[in-house]
């Protein structure tokens, strides 16, 4: 499952709910709940956070929170 699988998840999101709000076909929310090589595009991250009443800055942040600069240093 990948990060956005787990986040739907903890919130018991329906994805065919998600797809008639969004316009996301079921087939791709499955393939970016499931499949770690299926890249979330910015306008569909930002359409599912509206459909699930998520703060898309938010979500961003915990859904790519390991994602960081090479060589940066913590303070």
């Amino acid at each position: 499952m990948t990060d956005l699988g787990l986040y739907l998840a903890k919130r018991t999101v329906n994805k065919a709910e998600v797809s008639r709000r969004t316009g996301i076909s079921k087939s791709r929310l499955t393939q970016l709940t499931s499949n770690d090589s299926a890249k979330l595009r910015a306008d569909e991250l930002y359409l599912i956070a509206l459909a699930i009443n998520a703060d898309p800055g938010e979500m961003f942040k915990e859904l790519f929170e390991g994602v960081g600069l090479k060589g940066k240093k913590d303070k």
